[in-house]
């Protein structure tokens, strides 16, 4: 069962700019510490913020809330499986709204979908409701 779809594009260009203007004050209040560990390993930072911002900004929509009810940035952290799929981890105002959308007996998983193509970055995001084993 499909509980939200959401998407966003970004353009790469916009997060440099962020970057420049503001710096860690920026990485620290949008990104998780994984997050800004992992892009400031590739070497193309900016591409690698964007596509996480778009995650974060589709896994919002997924939700229902946007970036309002509680939930904030910081929330939802782009994090890979050991096969290295992406997926999302959810603390905060984040994982309570998936709480609250996953019916009782069913188990949320997040599917994200990341790419880049400069200048944009894009995500897709989908959650779904398992039955619980």
């Amino acid at each position: 069962m499909i509980l939200g779809i959401g998407s966003d594009l970004s353009d790469i260009r916009r997060i440099q700019t962020s970057l420049d203007r503001f710096g860690d004050r920026f990485r620290e209040r949008v990104f998780t510490e994984i997050e800004r560990t992992r892009s400031e390993r590739k070497g193309d930072p900016a591409a690698s913020y964007a596509k996480r911002f778009a995650a974060k900004e589709a896994c919002a929509k997924a939700l229902g809330t946007g970036m309002r009810a509680g939930v904030f940035w910081r929330d939802m952290g782009v994090v890979n499986m050991r096969s290295g799929r992406p997926t999302m981890a959810l603390t905060g105002g984040a994982l309570k709204r998936l709480e609250a959308i996953t019916p009782p007996g069913m188990l949320a998983v997040i599917h994200v979908s990341l790419s880049d193509e400069i200048p944009y970055a894009m995500a897709y995001v989908i959650i779904e409701a398992v039955p619980a084993t």
